[in-house]
């Protein structure tokens, strides 16, 4: 058996491999995603006080701290039995809100958008972001960075810095804003909404109106049937910020429906040896490896899915494509909801509609006269909930979870994280799989753009590999090799398990 191996993997969070296996007729016969490298953040959050998490799992990574920084004072907010009051809770999504934009923005102009702007086959080096420059203008680069220059102040001005902000405490939001602060963010908000419309209008003229990005778009390349999970409001419609845990099958039959405090009733862990992530799978369903279809346990997250699992979004104008978007896959079920896409190329086009659905949001809520009020917080009592806290926010790339356990001085005796790339772990490894089937099998020479529409399929889900790394139940296998100064091996050192 012989093995093609993607390493490093490009434009993600993080440090991952594909491993390709091939038959002895040289076709495809498994293909996973391997993360060989261990973290552990949950496991040195142990013995801390709880009121530090989201100042700590901030700054988990770069990419999404923000969600980080809610999904934790949220379960802060159910361990500490406190109430958010309302211009809390506006402040909290309007930083929400903001930071969604930003990062979806910059995955399609800078990560994942590259290889379908500047095309998968092009020079490595101009897959990038200067490469999507040189490809559209500079006047498209401007308005990129001037969409993350103002982006970021509202995040600065509401979180005290650009990244790693805080502000989320316990009960609500640390600070006030002002009547300034907010017209900073009404305006910023309201640029973002048309350059996110005129970011969808770049996505059809390059993908929709092509007739090879197209036929691959609707084409078997990238598509599996799995599961969709992800957080909708009281009527159904598309929520990042608050709600219930919903699951459709791959034909759109609602699977269930809970509140994020009984995920561990619905969602398990399934453990492999290659790997320090884990295989969320649901627990309905059980683990039946990597296999697609309504009996499978495998699920999805991330923008796909929030629009599988849906009724409608929550803005207007996003509305619209959110309805053009299922029109065009010839999704609409005759007096019923749609039928979810499963052509995964297609999260492309759902995170642009996620860019302006949050943008819409970041005007309505500047817009809301109470998000000036001064009541921005209400004080714990300093009970624990015995049964622990949890929160929940549909981070960028999926529904995440943290769940924290305390003793009775608020210092944490167990933590767990379930985030949006350990969700999608093994849909990606089967994305890979199926791109590598359509693109090795039949492939004369395997050449560096070939290898990249491979990696397609890992780079669309957008995987953030830093807060993802954790193993149950918690194998670490370590060799240390002493060696003296001429380089003998002088000791071997092992463990296992």
């Amino acid at each position: 058996m012989r093995t093609v191996t993607i390493d490093p993997l490009t434009r993600l969070e993080g440090h991952g491999r594909i491993e390709i296996f091939l038959d002895d007729a040289g076709r495809v016969e498994n293909a996973y995603l391997q993360v060989p490298e261990m973290r552990g953040f949950e496991q040195f959050c142990v013995g801390r006080l709880a009121e530090d998490m989201p100042a700590l799992t901030s700054r988990i990574c770069g990419l999404c701290p923000e969600a980080h920084l809610m999904a934790s004072a949220k379960a802060l907010d159910d361990l500490f039995q406190v109430a958010v009051p309302r211009t809390g809770r506006l402040l909290r999504e309007l930083l929400y809100a903001s930071f969604y934009a930003i990062d979806h923005l910059t995955h399609f102009y800078a990560l994942g958008g590259p290889d379908l702007i500047v095309g998968p086959e092009a020079e490595p080096a101009q897959r990038s972001l200067m490469g999507v420059i040189g490809k559209l203008g500079a006047e498209t680069g401007k308005q990129v960075i001037a969409f993350r220059r103002r982006t970021s102040e509202v995040i600065e001005l509401l979180g005290g810095r650009g990244v790693h902000g805080t502000g989320a405490v316990p009960g609500g939001w640390s600070k006030r804003i002002t009547e300034e602060e907010r017209e900073t963010a009404l305006a910023a908000g309201r640029a973002n909404v048309e350059f996110a419309l005129a970011s969808l209008d770049l996505f059809e003229k390059v993908v929709l109106k092509d007739p090879q990005w197209r036929e691959v778009l609707l084409g078997e390349q990238y598509r599996v049937r799995t599961h969709s999970m992800g957080t909708v409001n009281a009527v159904g419609r598309a929520d990042f910020f608050d709600g219930t845990v919903r699951v459709v099958d791959p034909e759109g039959v609602q699977v269930v429906q809970y509140p994020v405090r009984e995920y561990p009733d619905h969602v398990a862990e399934h453990t492999e040896p290659w790997t320090y992530m884990t295989f969320p799978y649901l627990r309905e369903r059980g683990w039946q490896g990597f296999t697609e279809g309504a009996e499978s346990g495998v699920y999805t997250v991330g923008p796909l899915a929030r629009l599988n699992v849906a009724e409608a979004l929550t803005t207007p104008r996003a509305q619209e494509h959110f309805a053009r978007y299922f029109t065009f896959f010839g999704a609409h079920r005759p007096g019923g909801r749609h039928v979810p896409v499963h052509q995964r190329l297609a999260t492309h086009w759902a995170r642009l509609i996620e860019v302006l659905n949050a943008s819409e949001r970041m005007v309505e809520l500047a817009l809301d006269p109470e998000i000036i009020s001064p009541h921005t917080r209400e004080l714990p009592s300093g009970e624990i909930n015995p049964g622990g806290g949890i929160g929940s926010v549909e981070a960028p790339r999926g529904t995440l979870i943290h769940h924290y356990e305390a003793d009775e001085r608020g210092v944490l005796t167990s933590v767990n994280m379930i985030v949006g790339t350990v969700n999608n772990n093994a849909a990606m490894s089967m994305s890979i799989g199926r791109a590598a089937r359509a693109y090795l099998d039949e492939a004369d020479e395997v050449n560096d753009g070939l290898l990249n529409r491979i990696e397609m399929a890992m780079r669309l889900y957008d995987p953030c590999l830093s807060c993802a790394t954790h193993s149950l139940p918690g194998r670490m296998p370590l060799q240390v090799n002493i060696r003296d100064a001429a380089g003998s091996l002088v000791r071997e050192l092992r463990r296992d398990g």
